[in-house]
């Protein structure tokens, strides 16, 4: 257990914990920490500086403080995450839920939207981690059944610790992608936030990714081999006119969709995150034409 280092008085206060957490690590990431290990919110710290820091929390904070400053994410810290404006749980067998994968929850949900009214959607999210994409995909669309699969049993009982606990009604299970999924089982959404990293890219050895788990990172020598995998077997898993969303690199996108467009999806294009990159590239399976003829419909 790491000590209160020789720098800080036992007695240290709110503004003297801050100003040397600041010498360390960011100033956000500081408040962060000490608003976590104090139970204080933000705004109590900013109006009581001069408030005295119990020795548990200043024994917390310190540690979280040095770790932090070795590179370890906030979230691992403080074990959780905010997304689509609720709190998601992540410890280190899950990847940190990310703003980007948020489009690919907003592309989601805008399709199933668009399904026949009183139709109930079947939605199976692949890769699941945290739960943090089906979980709200089940908040933002009651009307639907939610399910989701991961191969890392650590993962799954992350994913359904979230789940309960956000009251998300969600349907878990162990699986390498569609390996387990029973046979003729389709939905009419299939979403995954896969590996899609290289195995030598460098962006690997640099900031959060260094401590994120390497199997829900790296897909392989080009990045594109989980994707490569999901294209070629969702359409056995997809309802007629069922739709594929994946996240990617940001410079993956006409790649990926290569792939969509040669599993003969159809109206296969790629959506924009926030920062103006395309992130999330989708297709639609073909409907079956009348009498077996498998042309678009």
């Amino acid at each position: 257990m790491s000590t209160i280092p020789s720098d800080l008085p036992s007695d240290v206060t709110v503004g003297e914990a801050l100003a040397w957490a600041r010498a360390r690590i960011g100033a956000l990431d500081a408040r962060v920490l000490l608003s976590y290990a104090s139970m204080w919110s933000s705004t109590k710290l900013t109006a009581w500086p001069e408030r005295p820091l119990p020795a548990d929390v200043l024994q917390r904070f310190c540690t979280w403080v040095e770790e932090r400053a070795a590179g370890v994410p906030v979230a691992y810290l403080v074990r959780e995450r905010e997304f689509y404006g609720r709190i998601i749980r992540v410890t280190p067998s899950v990847l940190i839920p990310r703003p980007e994968t948020e489009t690919l929850v907003e592309v989601a949900i805008s399709i199933a939207l668009t399904l026949p009214p009183g139709h109930t959607p079947r939605i199976l999210d692949l890769g699941t981690g945290s739960g943090c994409v089906a979980i709200t995909l089940a908040l933002e669309l009651p009307q639907a059944k939610v399910f989701a699969v991961d191969a890392s049993p650590e993962a799954l009982g992350l994913a359904m610790g979230n789940s309960l606990r956000l009251k998300a009604k969600v349907s878990f299970a162990e699986s390498d992608w569609f390996s387990r999924l029973c046979f003729g089982e389709t939905f009419d959404l299939i979403v995954s936030n896969p590996p899609y990293l290289a195995q030598d890219d460098p962006h690997l050895e640099e900031g959060d990714l260094r401590f994120e788990p390497r199997a829900a990172l790296v897909a392989g020598e080009t990045g594109l081999e989980a994707i490569s995998t999901i294209v070629s077997e969702a359409p056995r898993h997809l309802a007629e006119g069922g739709w594929l969303l994946l996240e990617h690199g940001w410079d993956q996108a006409q790649r990926v969709r290569g792939l969509l467009l040669d599993a003969g999806f159809l109206e296969v294009q790629s959506w924009k995150d926030l920062a103006g990159l395309e992130r999330v590239s989708g297709g639609r399976r073909r409907r079956r034409a009348p009498g077996g003829d498998h042309r678009p419909k």
